[in-house]
């Protein structure tokens, strides 16, 4: 981003560097001619406007400075700011990860009520379906810890860990 030091630096140095145009015109006109008086007026013109040039792009070059100087410090609180959101975000999955840690070692065990409600609802589901078998795709499956399927067998006790 460019700042206002800077733009009006190179602005007026491009104005009065094409300022300078119409008082040499004029100087080669009156040199042609050997109107002498007209050649160190026009002269005169011609190196005012170039003084001016040259201090705008002095303040152009000022303004340069500053707006590096302002990028830089911006590009570092970007960087900071970056930093520690990254520290935050450590520190809220390290937070995570000790929770899952604390909350893997829990066991859940089936009471006798529910082992029996399990049996009676097997039981069932075998009675409605035709010929006393399971209904097809109704089967009752116990998913392992690598993710494959395995038969739940009467009177197996069943043990999770979430």
């Amino acid at each position: 981003m460019m700042g206002t030091k800077t733009m009006e630096g190179l602005v007026g140095a491009r104005t009065n560097m094409n300022m300078t145009k119409v008082p040499l015109r004029v100087f080669k006109d009156a040199r042609r001619r050997g109107d002498t008086a007209t050649m160190e007026r026009a002269m005169g013109y011609v190196n005012e406007f170039s003084d001016k040039a040259k201090e705008y792009k002095e303040e152009a070059s000022e303004g340069m400075k500053e707006d590096e100087k302002e990028a830089k410090e911006r590009e570092k609180a970007a960087r900071e700011e970056a930093v520690d959101r990254l520290k935050e975000e450590s520190e809220e999955l390290e937070e995570r990860i000790e929770d899952d840690k604390k909350d893997s070692g829990e066991l859940l065990t089936i009471s006798q009520e529910g082992k029996v409600l399990c049996e009676n609802a097997i039981k069932q589901k075998t009675d409605d379906s035709e010929g006393g078998r399971p209904a097809v795709g109704k089967e009752n499956v116990i998913y392992t810890k690598t993710g494959e399927a395995d038969q739940i067998q009467k009177g197996s006790e069943i043990s999770v860990l979430v």
